[in-house]
């Protein structure tokens, strides 16, 4: 009887450590930490003639005779563009296949104090100036050209500049400048993005170096499922997840002068 009831013991044992073992192994496809880690950026080969590298972010405010500084958000953060940069340069450039991309930037001054002035260059370096207002920030604000604006050029390079201005002086607090150029979409990858679901779309952009969609697609994302993780594992590939919780504003509209 003993013998017996020691054998049943043993079985158990094994039994339960068997079941553990699965359910250590099932945990990790799971998590979110492996969703973030599973997203990579392959950003494409910069550009062999560009000059200047751009701004990413604004290092320290100005004008406005006042102290900037103190109407900055909580979080101190400072301007900046949502953008991938090249580690050896600070090159600021992405790629986009939009006629009319959307240009998303992290605004750290309120609404009632400042406003925003939108500058695309194209090669001739003929400008066209867009005005906006940030109501609602600090926040992500989506910056897309207009639907009746020139469709940026297949193969063609634009230079863009972001600049912020007091409301009360009309001098410049921050600016931001880098590069877009728009790419032609490939057949095949054409084909996959119209059978993948909105989360493998940000995977196949960011995948194939085409940074405006991904985080477009990302952006829409995070506003449709609040669990989805695509837009935080996105920000983390390029060193801009200080910025994955900042909250997304919903303006603001690019008007030509």
């Amino acid at each position: 009887m003993k013998l017996f009831v020691q054998k049943i013991q043993l079985f158990l044992a094994i039994s339960l450590t068997f079941l553990s073992c699965i359910q250590v192994q099932a945990q990790p496809g799971n998590s979110k930490e492996q969703l973030n880690q599973s997203l990579i950026f392959a950003a494409p080969p910069p550009p062999p003639d560009i000059g200047e590298p751009g701004k990413r972010a604004e290092a320290g405010s100005r004008g406005c005779s006042q102290n900037v500084n103190k109407l900055l958000s909580s979080s101190s953060k400072r301007l900046t563009a949502l953008v991938s940069i090249y580690a050896n340069s600070e090159l600021v450039f992405g790629t986009t296949i939009a006629e009319h991309p959307s240009f998303l930037f992290y605004v750290p001054y309120a609404s009632n104090f400042a406003s925003g002035e939108f500058v695309l260059e194209d090669e001739a370096q003929n400008q066209t100036i867009y005005k906006t207002s940030l109501t609602g920030t600090p926040g992500v604000v989506n910056l897309r050209l207009p639907s009746k604006a020139a469709p940026l050029g297949i193969g063609k390079q634009y230079r863009w500049y972001f600049n912020i201005y007091c409301q009360k002086d009309k001098q410049i607090i921050a600016n931001l400048e880098g590069y877009v150029k728009r790419e032609q979409l490939k057949p095949a990858l054409k084909s996959q993005l119209e059978k993948a679901t909105p989360r493998q779309q940000v995977s196949l952009y960011a995948a194939n170096g085409i940074w405006y969609e991904a985080l477009s697609a990302a952006s829409e994302l995070r506003r449709t499922n609040s669990q989805d993780t695509s837009w935080t594992a996105l920000l983390q590939a390029v060193g801009l997840n200080d910025f994955a919780t900042e909250p997304k504003v919903e303006c603001c509209n690019l008007e030509s002068e």
